[in-house]
């Protein structure tokens, strides 16, 4: 594939080690690789489709280390009691609830939603974590094919946990490896790769957890688990254990740079120490966390420790520049202090989930350099006042994301446009959305 598109008539942001703001920008692509970055003027457009930026901001496309698709039908969900007290009663009575009650359709529709409204908010790629206990063969095919459908590039993974039997665990374990094999370190495949999911260290097994660590490392598979989200994992695990939350990861030799770790809320500084020492990555959730009422991660203490941490959405939105403003404003709040979380938010976002998807897919992505995938987003802002690099940082956060965005292309390929996902109904996907939401919520 050797077509040539040119976006031009922009500002480029460029983001990746080397950043660079370049005004009258253009960005050409040449297949599903970026060939050339520079100004108008300097860079070839010789027999290229043009695409015109209408003088906003051309950028790498957004990445989202942690989200769960599946949640989709709980919004507008009726609770038949009291509001859960607690985190374990939010597990309890809505979540496990819900994903018990899906069917592989369910899963398709569930996917496709999200999938729609984080291309229209400019996120390009997406680590999922997929549950759902009653439908669990064939569920991350069905996933991938909805990603394809849309255009977005996936990581995906299942969620394995002991909490609905030893069938229901090793069927989910059979998912991960199925899966793996189809798909992990696919060299050809740029648009799909693949972790081996877990719940939580609180829903885990010995023998569960050192099952899936096993058939993890026999595939060479990075794993992606719920870690000290809430006191309750933490407290579960010393009791049934003996052993804090991030000792029976590194026991079971689950840890290392192909590691998500999500959440990580109540960890200690040896823990951290632990994180950093093996290069697991950590991917913080603020607006989930705050949701859910079970902390805030020390991501100030972990990152001036060394520890990469990226952001993610844990699927409270599809907006990742929604999940950037929180993640800031957190900082700012649990520490009462104006100067906090401002820099380190968006290096969560601009710099640490680029790192991290490097782990996962051949060529670099969330960068705008040549021989990188060609994931493009055009941001309709128009700047009030300079944009250059020693101010990239605050246009970012306060600016960018008041903006639509206007443009988005993965591997090369335009997939949506003027806030239309291109090839996708999305009209139809919501009627049947919510007669299949309407018929999950009689059966939950």
């Amino acid at each position: 594939m050797n077509t040539k598109t040119l976006i031009s008539n922009g500002i480029v942001v460029t983001l990746g080690n080397n950043p660079q703001v370049i005004e009258d920008g253009a960005v050409l692509i040449r297949g599903n690789l970026i060939e050339q970055v520079g100004r108008r003027d300097e860079v070839s457009a010789e027999g290229c489709t043009r695409i015109d930026a209408g003088g906003g901001v051309i950028m790498p496309g957004l990445i989202n280390a942690h989200n769960h698709f599946y949640s989709t039908f709980a919004c507008g969900i009726a609770l038949k009691d009291d509001p859960p007290a607690n985190f374990v009663e939010i597990l309890e009575r809505l979540w496990w609830r819900l994903d018990k009650a899906l069917t592989l359709e369910d899963v398709r529709y569930s996917s496709l939603i999200p999938l729609c409204r984080g291309l229209r908010a400019g996120t390009t790629t997406v680590f999922d974590h997929h549950a759902s206990p009653t439908a669990i063969r064939g569920s991350l095919e069905t996933i991938a094919k909805a990603a394809g459908e849309v255009g977005v590039r996936t990581c995906l993974c299942y969620e394995v946990s002991d909490r609905d039997g030893p069938d229901t665990m090793r069927r989910g374990l059979d998912e991960n490896v199925t899966f793996l094999k189809a798909h992990h370190d696919n060299g050809e495949d740029t648009m799909l790769s693949a972790m081996f999911g877990l719940h939580a260290s609180m829903t885990l097994s010995e023998e569960t957890l050192f099952r899936a660590s096993e058939l993890g490392r026999e595939l060479n598979a990075g794993f992606h688990i719920h870690t000290a989200e809430s006191t309750f994992d933490q407290k579960d695990s010393l009791g049934k254990y003996g052993a804090r939350v991030v000792r029976r990861l590194a026991d079971a030799d689950m840890l290392g740079d192909k590691t998500i770790c999500a959440h990580c809320i109540h960890l200690d500084d040896a823990e951290f120490e632990t994180l950093l020492d093996s290069g697991t990555n950590v991917v913080h959730n603020p607006q989930s966390n705050m949701n859910n009422a079970v902390g805030a991660a020390a991501v100030l203490r972990m990152l001036s420790m060394g520890v990469q941490i990226g952001l993610g959405t844990d699927a409270m939105t599809a907006n990742m520049f929604d999940e950037l403003r929180v993640a800031h404003l957190l900082q700012k709040h649990v520490t009462a202090d104006p100067r906090a979380g401002f820099v380190e938010a968006c290096r969560m976002l601009f710099e640490n989930n680029r790192r991290i998807a490097s782990k996962f897919f051949t060529k670099p992505i969330g960068v705008l350099e040549p021989g990188c995938l060609a994931d493009v987003i055009v941001v309709g802002y128009t700047p009030a006042t300079p944009l250059h690099m020693d101010n990239l940082w605050g246009h970012m956060m306060f600016g960018v994301p008041t903006a639509p965005v206007r443009l988005a292309m993965v591997n090369g390929q335009l997939r949506m446009r003027d806030g239309v996902v291109l090839g996708v109904d999305e009209e139809e996907v919501a009627i049947k959305s919510r007669e299949l939401a309407r018929r999950m919520w009689e059966r939950w």
